[in-house]
């Protein structure tokens, strides 16, 4: 038998995660054990309700307690024959609490049918041999059998995995019984605990977890305290398995319900678990959110003309200072910007961009599309655009202050080119758009700034008389605060949805939906979007309300990413009906309107989708921050698309 300085682990190779079942543990995602053990108290059909209950709570696995009495104590222990006080109540505990070895094999039966992985602790031989005919997948060690070398020769005769609690153990044991495993090449995990019922938090040392960790490279957490809060801290630290006892009532008889968490709790905590694995993240180079990106442009500091700067002079000092809001050149190039040559006219308050410090700037030329192409402008920025470029149309993307400006102002004439308006989705006092809310008030609120901005719509058609129905892209609404909606409250905002479209007046225009991603940014923050994401609600409702899409390509593949759907797939059904394109790339959950060829997608296999199922949508590029630099993220996604569409 090897000693406890562990050197069996020399004659193989350490496993680094477990296989359990359909469960690898140890890659990044705790496996949460509800340990109801003996808190049936002896009733099959409590047994079952805390198994429903567990499933509800998130749980992964349900774990019960095989024992064959006479096999575990003395027989004066059994026959009260002067034994310890403490002894004699859990035996008397145990004689009363014992569910029959049949009954074990129905809640096996029960778990697998209701797919939640059933683990049992043996606590001797013959229960050993019962859990093995029913081919239980994975086997617990109790902390009181950590040091039991008999029962642990059995256990890793099976070759099943093995999950061993340390509570009451001294590391020289702890190391002791890995080395033993160690040398029998058996697959397992080593659980922290505190065996004290309820464990006062002073004494848990859950930084143990470390030491543990130098002893065997998966370890995991088995808690006894009160709440919860240790047991998502322990997942912070990288638990792999978290075990905590479950009960239906925390009052009832018995040693471990004082120490168990109800359904609620538990609930709670596997929910906790979950985000912080979600928040920690892979620890890849930090990168900037959409979210942060927004506040970053709202919040941060740029580099702008101190005064008019004429093209061709020697930018000095005295020509720059730093102002909000950062959507120019960042402060850290100030140095770098010094001695460089002006590029372009600069009125006062102009913005400096990356494009001022490269010798030659990007400029747009006449791109070859199959396709009408255009590009996103605000009225400011408009005729700045139409010296330099002649695209088939423009897109008018308004913010809820231009809806005020005078048109005359801006634009001058007619324009032998066709138009898009895509409708603000943020209004004055803090108000989103929301034609689906079942809130009555905010409702008519965005039907009042929808038809506010269908009429400045027909406005714009005298200026761009070739364009006949001028297309509306709108962000209509039902999006949450806190949680994405349940299933069977969708269609009721489907239907003020449609209530809001009979409520406008939409002659002569096409309000045209945009595809949504689930994670909107709304005011540098998160929110739950629930409408024209999913591809069949898209598609039913489109056909029920007779509605053509906006298809934005970089919402949809991140739709795609969170649901696990096959991005190209949900391209080809959608393409029959998108009226109009928005393309942009993505990648994973939140990286939106990347530039073309820097996010996931292969733009090559989209266009062939697009060109069959809706050959003369037209498109924009949707590059987050294009306009900057004077339209270069434009410009250059423009040249990567071409070819393709």
């Amino acid at each position: 038998m090897p000693g406890p300085s562990g050197n069996a682990s020399n004659h193989w190779k350490i496993r680094m995660a477990l296989q359990i079942g359909n469960f690898t543990i140890g890659e990044g995602r705790a496996f949460i054990i509800a340990e109801i053990g003996n808190n049936h108290n002896g009733s099959y059909d409590l047994a079952i309700e805390l198994i429903d209950q567990a499933i509800q709570a998130g749980a992964d696995c349900v774990k019960f307690q095989m024992r064959h009495l006479a096999q575990v104590y003395r027989e004066r222990s059994l026959n009260k024959a002067g034994e310890d006080l403490g002894s004699e109540y859990i035996v008397d505990l145990l004689q009363r609490f014992e569910l029959s070895k049949e009954e074990h094999r129905k809640l096996k039966v029960y778990c697998d049918s209701k797919d939640i992985l059933y683990l049992c602790t043996p606590w001797d031989s013959d229960s050993l041999a019962i859990l093995e005919d029913m081919q239980v997948e994975a086997y617990k060690v109790a902390s009181a059998d950590l040091t039991n070398v008999p029962l642990l020769e059995e256990l890793a005769k099976t070759g099943k995995p093995l999950i061993l609690s340390t509570g009451m153990s001294k590391t020289e044991e702890v190391e002791h019984t890995v080395a033993f495993l160690n040398e029998r090449k058996t697959a397992f995990a080593l659980l922290h605990c505190n065996s004290t019922y309820p464990a006062p938090f002073h004494d848990i040392n859950l930084r143990w977890m470390d030491g543990l960790r130098k002893i065997h490279p998966v370890i995991g957490y088995s808690g006894h305290e009160r709440g919860i809060a240790v047991s998502i801290g322990a997942a912070t630290l990288g638990a792999a398995i978290i075990e905590r006892h479950f009960t239906a009532d925390r009052e009832m008889e018995g040693p471990d319900h004082a120490a168990s968490l109800e359904m609620p709790e538990f609930k709670q905590m596997v929910d906790g678990i979950r985000q912080v694995e979600e928040a920690l993240g892979t620890g890849a180079e930090r990168t900037l959110s959409q979210g942060e990106m927004i506040n970053r442009e709202n919040l941060a500091k740029s580099l702008v003309a101190a005064y008019p700067i004429k093209k061709g002079i020697e930018i000095t000092a005295e020509h720059i200072k730093v102002r909000s809001p950062g959507q120019g050149l960042a402060p850290h190039f100030y140095d770098e910007l010094i001695g460089k040559t002006a590029k372009r006219d600069m009125e006062f308050e102009d913005f400096f961009y990356p494009a001022d410090l490269s010798e030659n700037a990007l400029e747009p030329r006449d791109y070859d599309f199959e396709r009408p192409w255009g590009v996103p402008v605000r009225y400011h920025d408009y005729a700045s655009f139409a010296e330099r470029i002649s695209p088939d149309f423009y897109e008018f993307h308004l913010s809820y202050s231009d809806m005020d400006l005078k048109l005359e102002d801006y634009l001058q004439g007619q324009y032998d080119c066709d138009f898009v308006v895509h409708a603000p989705e943020l209004f004055a006092e803090s108000r989103l758009m929301d034609l689906a809310t079942p809130d009555e008030n905010e409702r008519q609120k965005s039907i009042f700034e929808t038809q506010r901005v269908i009429d400045i719509t027909r406005t714009l058609k005298a200026y761009f008389p070739k364009t006949k129905r001028p297309m509306i892209v709108a962000n209509i609404g039902g999006f949450t605060m806190d949680a994405p909606l349940p299933d069977d409250e969708i269609s009721g905002y489907y239907e003020r949805f449609a209530k809001s479209l009979n409520e406008l007046d939409r002659k002569g225009v096409e309000l045209i939906p945009q595809t949504m991603a689930p994670f909107p940014w709304h005011f540098g923050g998160q929110r739950y979007q629930n409408l024209f994401v999913k591809i069949e609600e898209i598609l039913h409702y489109c056909k029920l309300l007779d509605l053509r899409m906006c298809f934005d390509i970089s919402h949809s593949a991140l739709t795609c990413n969170h649901l696990g759907l096959d991005f190209y797939d949900f391209a080809e059904k959608i393409a029959p009906i998108s009226a109009h394109l928005h393309l942009g790339d993505a990648e994973g959950l939140n990286g939106e309107g990347l530039q073309i060829e820097d996010g996931n997608l292969d733009f090559a296999r989209l266009g062939k989708i697009l060109n069959k199922g809706c050959p003369n949508a037209p498109f924009i590029p949707e590059i987050w921050q294009g306009h900057k630099g004077r339209g270069e993220g434009f410009w250059i996604a423009l040249e990567r698309l071409e070819g393709k569409l």
